[in-house]
C-alpha cells in the first residue's frame, strides 16, 4: 500500500494519513463504516513526491523559500507564482498518466459494486447512481498530509474543483491541486505553524460529483459556544461552494445531540444558487416562491444529525462535515476534526485577541444590549473587542488592514487570511457560522459576526465600534474607548429591576437561604415542596397519628412554612402538598409499617390519590396551613400534585370543606398538571373548581414519551422540546386562557430552554417558576420576549 500512487477509498483508513492526507483517510474510514460517501479514488502523496523530485521542482522550491521574507506581501506573491508555474509546466510520467485515466473511467463501475455490496450486507434500499458514463463528472479536492490535525486546520488552504469531466481536465486540475500547496496563504500558514516543508505532502481526492439539490455543513458540537450537547447544521440550495465562500447566508439549525429534537431554526432568504448546467458551474436565481423556504425538511435534518453523531463516534473527536442531498439521498462529502473548540463559561467567557487584548462576556441587560447598537448579525466567534473599522471590498485592499483593526467585508475567502491575522475582529455581510470567515476567526481567537446585512454601508470606515461576537451585536463607541481592556466588571449586569407581565416565581424546598432569595427580583414562590420539611421532621405522619402526637407534626410543619411565608410576605407562596412516593415514605421512621411495596412507585401510590385514601394525613397539612393564616399571613396557598382524574378533585375539595379551608378569605387552590389525562381533561377540573394550575414538565414529559428519566438506558430520549410535549404545553395554556385562570410552569423546561419560554409567554402563560440560579436570567428572558411581542410593556415600564 505504501508504495501506491493511486488507491480506491475503500483501500485506506485513518492509519494512511501520510499517504492520502486527512481528507482521503477520513473518506476511507467512513466508507468502511457504511456511511454514504460518493465513491472515488485518491492520488497519493507518493505520486506528488515522485513528481516534484523526479522533475527537480522540489529543490527549486526549497531554494526560493529559504530566501523569502514571509512578511513581505509582494515578495510572497511573486514566489508563489513562480512555484505554481514550475509545477504547471513540469511533465507527468506517462505510466502514471495511463494509470490515472484507468481509475477515472472505473469510478462509476466501482461505486455500483460498492452499493450492491452494501445492499447484500445491510439490506438497504438501492441508490441508482446518476451516471452510466465512462467519463463522469468528478470533484477534485486537495488533501494535504498535515491537514486538519487537532492542533491546526488547513480548511480552505488548498484548492478544490467541481464538475470536472474528461481526462485532460482531470490531469490539469490535479496539477493545480498540487500547485495550491504553494499559494501565498498556504506558504504563510505553514511558516506561522512551524510546519517543515520536508514533512509536507499533498494527495488529491477524485470523487464522483454529487449534483446537489441541497448541500451544507455540520458540526458535532456548537463551534461558537463549545456546547457539546448541540449539533449545528447549515443548509443552502444548490452546490455547497457558496456556503463555504459565504456568498449566501445559509439556514442555521441546532439539534439536541441526545434526543435529536430540533432546538432552533433560523431560515434565511436565498436568492441565488450554484448549479451544474451543461457541464459548467453556473449561478442562477432561486425560484421566488422558494427564496424564503426552509432548505431541508425536518426529516432530512434529523437524518443528517444522526450521521453527524455517528461520524463523531467513529473518530472519538468533534467533527466538521460537508454533506449533500442528491435525489433525496444524503451523502457525506468529507469530514475533519474541529480545531477551534472553545470552552465557554456561562458566567465569565474570555477570548484572547491577536493584539493581546482580553475580552470577557457576561449576561447583559436588554437595555444595554440595545443601547447604541447599530447592526446585528449571526454570532460566529465569541469575545468583545473595540477597534477601528476598515472596509474591504476586494482582495486587492487587504493591505489596508493594520494590527487591531476591525475587518469588514461582504465575505472572505482564504486570500484574506493575512489581513485577518492582523485584525482584532471580523464582520461579514454574508455567510453563516460555518463560512470561511467564521472558521478562521474561531481558529485565530477573534470575535466575529457574519450575516450582518449592509455592514459595508452602515459601518463607517475609520470609526470605532464594539464587536460582541457572542451576541452578534455591533455598537458605536468613541475613539477614547479604543484600547481599553473590557472586563466582566465593566459590564453592567441587570442592575435595574425589570417589570414583566409574566410573573417570575421561584421553586424552593429548604429554608436556609430563603431570606436572601426573597430579596431578589422574584414575584413569589411558585412551588414550595413539602418533602424536605417532612423529611426534616423525620417521622411518618401515620406514626404521629397512631401515637396521638398529631399536634407535634402540625407544629413542626407550621414552623417550616412560616419561614417561607414571612420572608416573602405579601408575595404569594404556593405550597405543594406532600408528593412522597412509597419508597421515599419508607425511609421515614415508622414508614415500613405503613407503606406498601410497589414495583413502580413513580406512577403508583402518590399525589392526590394518597389524600383521598388517607384523609387523616392530608388534614394534618391543611391544619398547618390554617395555622399560618391565623397568624395573619394570608399569602400561603395550596397546590395538589399528581392529579389523575376529575373525581379526585371532587373528593379533595370535600376534605378541604370539612377542614373549612374555603372559609379563609382569598385562599386559592391550585393543581399540578403533570399527568397526560389531567391535561386532556383540564376543562372538567376547571368546572369542578380550581384557581389555577402549574405544569410539571418533568413528569409530564416522562409519561408522554414513555421514559424513566432516571434510567440511563433511555434517558437520552427524554426532552421537553419534543413536539408531543410542546403540543400539550400549548394546549394547557390555551385552555387556561379560555377560562381565565392562573397558569404557571414549574418544571425545568422554562428555565433550560428559552424557545419553550417564548412560545408559552406569547400564548399567555401567567407565570414561570424556576430554580434560584435562573431567576434574573428568566426575568430578562421574559422581558425581552414581551418587548418583542407585547407593546403594552413599554407603558408599564414608564409608570413603574
Amino acid at each position: 500500500m505504501t508504495d501506491k500512487y493511486i488507491v480506491w477509498f475503500n483501500e485506506v483508513d485513518r492509519e494512511d494519513i501520510k499517504l492520502v492526507g486527512g481528507k482521503g483517510a477520513n473518506l476511507g474510514e467512513m466508507i468502511k463504516s457504511d456511511i454514504s460517501i460518493p465513491f472515488g479514488f485518491i492520488v497519493t502523496s507518493n505520486a506528488f513526491n515522485f513528481f516534484i523530485k523526479k522533475t527537480q521542482v522540489f529543490q527549486k522550491i526549497l531554494k526560493l523559500l529559504d530566501n523569502l521574507n514571509y512578511e513581505n506581501q509582494k515578495e510572497l506573491n511573486e514566489v508563489s507564482i513562480q512555484i505554481k508555474n514550475m509545477i504547471d509546466n513540469a511533465p507527468l510520467n506517462n505510466r502514471f498518466t495511463s494509470l490515472l485515466v484507468n481509475y477515472y473511467h472505473d469510478i462509476c463501475l466501482n461505486e455500483e459494486k460498492y452499493f450492491k455490496k452494501q445492499i447484500s450486507s445491510l439490506k438497504t434500499g438501492y441508490y441508482k447512481i446518476n451516471s452510466i458514463y465512462k467519463s463522469p463528472f468528478v470533484a477534485v479536492r486537495s488533501s494535504a498530509t498535515a491537514e486538519d490535525s487537532k492542533d491546526s486546520s488547513f480548511a480552505g488552504q488548498q484548492d478544490s474543483f467541481l464538475n470536472i469531466k474528461g481526462e485532460t481536465s482531470l490531469i490539469h486540475k490535479i496539477k493545480q491541486c498540487w500547485a495550491s500547496l504553494y499559494t501565498e496563504r498556504s506558504i504563510y500558514y505553514r511558516k506561522q505553524k512551524k510546519i517543515n516543508e520536508e514533512d509536507m505532502g499533498i494527495a488529491v481526492v477524485v470523487q464522483r460529483m454529487i449534483q446537489s439539490d441541497k448541500s451544507g455543513i455540520g458540526f458535532s458540537i456548537d463551534p461558537v459556544t463549545g456546547n457539546k450537547n448541540s449539533l449545528i447544521i447549515e443548509a443552502i440550495f444548490g452546490l455547497g461552494e457558496y456556503i463555504v465562500q459565504g456568498k449566501v447566508t445559509p439556514d442555521h439549525y441546532e439539534i439536541d445531540k441526545n434526543s435529536f429534537v430540533i432546538i432552533n431554526k433560523e431560515v434565511s432568504t436565498q436568492k441565488i444558487k450554484l448549479v451544474k448546467v451543461n457541464g459548467y458551474d453556473k449561478e442562477i436565481k432561486v425560484n421566488k416562491k422558494l427564496e424564503k423556504n426552509q432548505k431541508i425538511t425536518d426529516i432530512e435534518l434529523v437524518e443528517i444529525a444522526l450521521l453527524l453523531k455517528q461520524i463523531e463516534a467513529l473518530y472519538f473527536f468533534p467533527q466538521d462535515i460537508e454533506w449533500a442531498i442528491e435525489k433525496g439521498k444524503v451523502f457525506i462529502i468529507q469530514s475533519r476534526p474541529i480545531t477551534t473548540i472553545k470552552q465557554i463559561d456561562n458566567k465569565n467567557k474570555e477570548t484572547k485577541t491577536e493584539n493581546s487584548k482580553k475580552s470577557t462576556v457576561s449576561e447583559i441587560s436588554y437595555e444595554e444590549l440595545e443601547k447604541d447598537v447599530v447592526l446585528t448579525g449571526s454570532p460566529a466567534s465569541p469575545g468583545i473587542v473595540i477597534g477601528k473599522v476598515v472596509i474591504l471590498r476586494s482582495i486587492k485592499e487587504i493591505s489596508k488592514v493594520e494590527k487591531g483593526d476591525i475587518l469588514v467585508a461582504p465575505q472572505t475567502d482564504p486570500d484574506y487570511v493575512p489581513a485577518m491575522k492582523r485584525a482584532c475582529a471580523i464582520v461579514t455581510e454574508k455567510g453563516g457560522r460555518t463560512s470561511h470567515a467564521a472558521i478562521v476567526a474561531r481558529e485565530l481567537g477573534l470575535p466575529a459576526i457574519v450575516g450582518a446585512k449592509k455592514a459595508t454601508k452602515i459601518l463607517k470606515e475609520g470609526s470605532f465600534y464594539k464587536i460582541n461576537g457572542l451576541l452578534g451585536k455591533i455598537t458605536k463607541v468613541s475613539k477614547s474607548e479604543y484600547g481599553q481592556v473590557i472586563k466582566s466588571s465593566d459590564i453592567n449586569i441587570t442592575k435595574k429591576r425589570l417589570k414583566t407581565l409574566t410573573k417570575i416565581y421561584v421553586n424552593l424546598s429548604e429554608p436556609d437561604e430563603v431570606k436572601d432569595i426573597a430579596k431578589r427580583d422574584v414575584d413569589g414562590i411558585g412551588l414550595l415542596r413539602a418533602e424536605f420539611m417532612v423529611a426534616d421532621i423525620g417521622r411518618h405522619p401515620k406514626d404521629f397519628i397512631k401515637k396521638g402526637r398529631s399536634s407535634d407534626f402540625i407544629d413542626s410543619l407550621s414552623k417550616g412554612l412560616l419561614k417561607f411565608v414571612s420572608a416573602f410576605m405579601p408575595r404569594p407562596v404556593i405550597y405543594r402538598a406532600t408528593d412522597f412516593k412509597t419508597n421515599e415514605y419508607k425511609h421515614l421512621k415508622g414508614g415500613e409499617l405503613y407503606e406498601p411495596k410497589e414495583e413502580n412507585p413513580l406512577i403508583g401510590f402518590r399525589g392526590a390519590i394518597r389524600y383521598i385514601t388517607n384523609p387523616d394525613i392530608f388534614s394534618l397539612e391543611l391544619k398547618a396551613i390554617k395555622n399560618i393564616w391565623e397568624k395573619n399571613y394570608r399569602n400561603l396557598h395550596l397546590m395538589i400534585p399528581f392529579m389523575r382524574r376529575p373525581w379526585e378533585l371532587i373528593k379533595i375539595r370535600d376534605i378541604m370543606n370539612d377542614n373549612k379551608m374555603f372559609d379563609l378569605p382569598g385562599f386559592k387552590l391550585y393543581m399540578m398538571v403533570e399527568v397526560p389525562s389531567s391535561a386532556l381533561e383540564l376543562e372538567k377540573f376547571i368546572e369542578i373548581g380550581i384557581d389555577g394550575i402549574s405544569i410539571g414538565t418533568n413528569d409530564l414529559t416522562m409519561m408522554l414519551l414513555g421514559i424513566d428519566r432516571d434510567n440511563e438506558n433511555v434517558s437520552s430520549l427524554y426532552d421537553e422540546r419534543s413536539e408531543s410535549v410542546i403540543s400539550f404545553l400549548e394546549m394547557i395554556v390555551t385552555k387556561c386562557n379560555k377560562y381565565n385562570i392562573d397558569c404557571s410552569i414549574c418544571g425545568q423546561a422554562a428555565s433550560d430552554y428559552p424557545e419553550i419560554a417564548e412560545r408559552l409567554i406569547t400564548l399567555g402563560i401567567t407565570s414561570l417558576s424556576v430554580n434560584p440560579d435562573s431567576i434574573e436570567r428568566t426575568r430578562e428572558l421574559a422581558y425581552n420576549i414581551e418587548r418583542r411581542h407585547f407593546h403594552k410593556l413599554s407603558l408599564i415600564n414608564k409608570n413603574k
